[in-house]
């Protein structure tokens, strides 16, 4: 009853670490948490697969229809209401023709709550203008590629949404990005070429969870393009083995002149019902 004997191990060391990185005859996955750095030497140093994700740069872009009291909310909530997770915004695209309007009461905002941001050109000069200097300096290249998992924010200014996603595909790391507007095309076209595991529309970036999409108790988020993709939960480690249930059945009796044919249909029963 119960697990058995060695189902459960702790390792205390690197060297034991680097151990069990070697037991692919063993092991079947290895589901990595932690920083990024840990993450990246998981999957760079080990044979047996990897679940998981070594960093989480999400973008929120706020698009020129997009509801302003949503995109305040949105936007805050996702880099505020809990920084140091992996789906924590890093990084606001707002587009040009809105970003006059929309960053000085945003910088409010990210302003009362102690966030550092640091801006492209255009969205400098438009909080300097606003009268916002306290916790404020300019973006650099590596700021794009840069998860902080702090109250530190980086903004660019984008002149289409085509550019929002570029960069997005360029420096993000294909776990959540989101977008702001009130267009229904325009979002489903922004959902369909962001490639990233978790795509969302006028929500926060902070509801890429396992628990939050239903899945129970969450192991990981994955970033990888094969099988589980996004936050996984019990369901998504389960793999699939085939039982074919015949009676005499040969190949041969499919192929050639007088072949019989397949008839593909779903099974509702049970494989114990079928066999019992």
């Amino acid at each position: 009853e119960g697990m058995p004997h060695g189902a459960f191990a702790l390792m205390e060391t690197r060297e034991e670490v680097n151990e069990m990185l070697k037991l692919d005859d063993y092991i079947n996955l290895i589901i990595p948490r932690g920083s990024n750095e840990f993450v990246k030497y998981i999957q760079d140093n080990t044979r047996i697969p990897v679940l998981g994700h070594s960093s989480g740069i999400c973008h929120v872009y706020v698009d020129k229809e997009a509801d302003m009291k949503k995109a305040l909310d949105v936007c805050y909530d996702s880099k505020v209401q809990y920084p140091a997770v992996c789906n924590a915004m890093e990084t606001l695209l707002i587009h040009k023709s809105i970003a006059g309007t929309f960053l000085p009461d945003m910088g409010k905002k990210y302003d009362a709550a102690g966030v550092e941001l640091r801006c492209d050109e255009r969205s400098f000069d438009i909080l300097q203008n606003s009268g916002l200097l306290k916790a404020m300096i300019h973006a650099t290249e590596e700021d794009w590629k840069t998860e902080y998992n702090d109250l530190i924010l980086s903004i660019k200014i984008v002149d289409s949404m085509e550019e929002a996603i570029d960069h997005i595909n360029k420096y993000g790391s294909h776990h959540t990005d989101a977008i702001i507007n009130e267009n229904k095309t325009a979002a489903s076209r922004f959902i369909d070429l962001v490639d990233s595991s978790s795509v969302m529309w006028n929500a926060s970036t902070r509801f890429a969870d396992g628990f939050r999409y239903g899945k129970g108790a969450e192991v990981g988020i994955s970033t990888n393009k094969i099988h589980a993709r996004g936050p996984v939960g019990m369901e998504g480690l389960l793999i699939y083995k085939y039982a074919l249930l015949g009676n005499g059945h040969k190949v041969a009796d499919y192929v050639g002149k007088n072949a019989r044919k397949y008839t593909h249909k779903k099974l509702k029963a049970q494989l114990s019902e079928k066999m019992g």
